[in-house]
């Protein structure tokens, strides 16, 4: 049992702790995994309830953390690609345009 725990929370802390590349803020994922390790720390200590207690917790708020932390980042991503995007588009909208004149130019100076 105590090893299931210790296994769980190493997972949990490595599965979020951040990357060199991680620039949002991410201090309430960081003190959710302060606190598993804290439970771990205690059940290493011989105070399994108390230690059992604290990582469930811990392990708990990471995930809610973490899932608010990715939903930023991707909001992020999402508001980075919408300028180009919307380039993309507009790119594509001009040459058509353009596309469109040439051909009804072509066709006027045919009949002329």
């Amino acid at each position: 049992m105590l090893r299931v725990f210790l296994m769980l929370a190493a997972l949990t802390v490595a599965a979020f702790v951040p990357g060199p590349l991680m620039a949002a803020d991410n201090r309430d994922v960081d003190a959710a995994t302060k606190q598993v390790e804290r439970g771990a720390k205690q059940i290493g200590q011989g105070q399994v309830l108390e230690g059992a207690e604290e990582t469930a917790k811990g392990i708990g708020n990471t995930v809610v953390e973490g899932a608010k932390y990715t939903g930023q980042k991707f909001s992020e991503a999402g508001q980075a690609a919408a300028p180009a995007a919307k380039t993309a588009w507009e790119r594509t909208r001009e040459g058509a345009v353009s596309f469109g004149n040439s051909v009804r130019d072509f066709f006027g100076n045919l009949f002329q």
